[in-house]
């Protein structure tokens, strides 16, 4: 596992990480595009180029890392505080989703009919590339190996029932993440996360909106815990979340990095 990190590290910055399954396993490969669309250039198991390369209309994506540990955190965007009748906190609320929770662009997302409410909440995700602890705010970044799109689909009913959320946020398939990579230290704050549901944009914001910049969460979480290369960290979602039923399909797409699309249906 550590040889895989160290060799993601040397891959250009700008790189869009995938794995794509093929003959049963998943391989990994480079995102690019060309006049006539998308297609992935295939890496071997040392992420040295193949020369095979896939247009992407067919292919079946795998989430673009497995995780080491999925950190959350809620109410990082000042309106959202606001719509959730939530108290804008004063240090990042920190949650955690089991790595049971994961499910790769276009799986289906599976709700049980007893959870009662159902919502979606597009994120940025930030993976970790080498290990820290008590990072300073300002050297922060130089820890992130780069970032993907998330939805951190949470049960409401189960959500406000238990107070603590890791069974509103847990369930299987509650966690699509991916498809792409994107290797680079810092995204502009300038930079939009569009959340789409059946099409129609339901969420717009800025990272620069953030109430807790990318380098503050990942100092606040280094202070108690030891973050790990292959960490993933879900960074809040803006204003606009809102109910998702069977049937429906939700995207996230954020500037620079991608698109992650998920059907949901009733399990």
């Amino acid at each position: 596992m550590t040889k895989i990190w160290a060799n993601i590290g040397k891959l250009e910055k700008g790189t869009r990480l995938v794995r794509v399954s093929e003959a049963g396993g998943l391989r990994w490969g480079r995102l690019e595009e060309e006049s006539k669309g998308e297609f992935v250039k295939l890496l071997d198991a040392d992420l040295n180029p193949t020369g095979e390369k896939r247009g992407t209309a067919n292919l079946k994506f795998g989430t673009p890392i497995d995780p080491v540990k999925i950190w959350c955190i809620g109410l990082n965007y000042l309106a959202h505080a606001k719509e959730s009748n939530m108290e804008v906190p004063d240090e990042p609320c920190v949650f955690m989703k089991p790595q049971t929770c994961l499910a790769a662009h276009g799986e289906p997302v599976k709700i049980p009919s007893w959870t009662g409410r159902v919502d979606y909440e597009g994120e940025l995700a930030v993976v970790i590339g080498k290990a820290c602890k008590n990072v300073d705010e300002s050297k922060a970044l130089d820890y992130v190996l780069g970032y993907s799109c998330f939805n951190d689909v949470s049960a409401r009913v189960l959500q406000k029932k238990d107070g603590q959320w890791i069974r509103a946020k847990g369930f299987d398939t509650f966690g699509p993440f991916g498809p792409t990579l994107l290797l680079t230290k810092e995204l502009p704050g300038s930079s939009v996360l569009t959340t789409r549901l059946n099409g129609a944009i339901v969420q717009k914001s800025h990272f620069g909106d953030m109430i807790f910049s990318v380098g503050a969460v990942i100092s606040h979480l280094s202070r108690f815990a030891t973050l790990e290369a292959g960490d993933v960290i879900a960074t809040g979602t803006p204003s606009g979340v809102g109910p998702v039923k069977p049937g429906d399909s939700v995207e996230i797409s954020i500037d620079g990095v991608g698109t992650l699309k998920n059907p949901f249906v009733e399990e």
